[in-house]
């Protein structure tokens, strides 16, 4: 069972900036003082910078942290390599249940196939997550539409949650233990009352999120799978690509979304290797050598983006690539909203 031990609110920043010591300390940014408001980022904590507490998740993905949108990779491959840049351990504070439960796609396609990316790798046993329960949503989250709870259960080194005058603090792994350890001066055991506070306040947001989803008549996660497969042929997909205009806006904002492709960038007299995301949604994404291009059409790139999502991860990973946090949705020009993608599906193809 995990521990659970209580933070007043007037420690938070300061024990945020005595993990500096040994770690890169990246806390939430609101760039508005209206907290319904809010947009949150990731930034690297400075000495004497307050921390504010995320209500809900990051602009950014957390992928970010992981797989960089650019970066050179060819120099990590030779007998010379120098790592330090990957290797230096970071505290990352804000992190919410859906970016958790997202990056189990993540996990899986780096660490778990038939090889195992070392750069990924390498930063993700260097990376301490702190996460934090959500205590509020925006108009575009629907994570309990796939059985994700505000709130998470596994997958974070240490957990927050807010109370009024403090935090409950619960450890999800032994580093975390030892991390409070070092640390224990600013922390106090929890009290029955604290946690049967947080209980409350969990169930309270649990059931605002439910009357927000319910007049949406949102998908069911139990037919997604089947719906994009029988919707194959569907006129869904040409009617929403009209609007698409190929940013890969949603791809590269999506914390399931992976692909990437390498590529050879000129640097003075040698040839540096580099990886860039990638985008389904990109005319050129799925044409070969010769030419040849079998996602040559919007709607066909379109469609692949669902399938790939709701077909091709209910079967390899058991759930889909789809964490509901919507920025996806926030993001796009062509305001094509994932939601409304699936809910079309589902009145022109009957399955139950």
């Amino acid at each position: 069972m995990n521990n659970i031990y209580y933070l007043e609110s007037e420690k938070l920043s300061a024990f945020l900036s005595a993990l500096r010591t040994n770690y890169k300390v990246f806390v939430p940014f609101a760039n508005s003082l209206e907290p319904d408001k809010a947009d949150y980022s990731w930034r690297r904590l400075s000495e004497g910078q307050a921390v504010t507490y995320n209500a809900w998740r990051t602009v950014e993905p957390f992928k970010a942290f992981f797989t960089r949108p650019l970066e050179k990779v060819a120099d990590y491959f030779t007998a010379e390599k120098n790592i330090t840049d990957i290797s230096e351990k970071t505290v990352v504070f804000g992190v919410k249940n859906c970016d958790i439960i997202g990056h189990k796609v993540q996990d899986f396609v780096f660490l778990e196939g038939v090889d195992v990316d070392s750069l990924y790798r390498l930063r993700r046993e260097n990376t301490f997550i702190i996460s934090g329960d959500r205590t509020d949503f925006k108009e575009v989250c629907h994570c309990l539409a796939w059985d994700i709870l505000p709130y998470p259960s596994q997958g974070f080194d240490l957990n927050f949650s807010p109370l009024n005058d403090g935090y409950l603090v619960e450890t999800g792994t032994e580093r975390a233990e030892d991390l409070i350890a070092r640390h224990r001066g600013y922390f106090t055991p929890a009290k029955e009352t604290k946690i049967a506070a947080r209980k409350s306040k969990r169930e309270s947001l649990v059931d605002r999120l439910k009357r927000h989803l319910l007049p949406q008549n949102l998908v069911s996660k139990n037919i997604v799978q089947k719906l994009v497969k029988e919707g194959f042929s569907a006129d869904t997909w040409k009617q929403f690509m009209l609007t698409c205009v190929e940013c890969g806006g949603c791809n590269l904002i999506c914390d399931t979304c992976h692909c990437f492709l390498l590529a050879d960038k000129k640097e003075g007299n040698q040839n540096k290797k580099v990886r860039v995301w990638d985008s389904c949604l990109y005319k050129n994404y799925a044409r070969v050598a010769g030419g040849a291009n079998p996602l040559k059409l919007r709607a066909q790139r379109l469609r692949n983006r669902f399938v790939k999502k709701f077909d091709f991860f209910v079967d390899n990973l058991g759930m889909p690539a789809c964490c509901g946090c919507g920025r996806c949705i926030e993001v796009c020009p062509g305001k094509i909203d994932i939601r409304e993608v699936l809910k079309d599906l589902s009145k022109k193809i009957a399955v139950k």
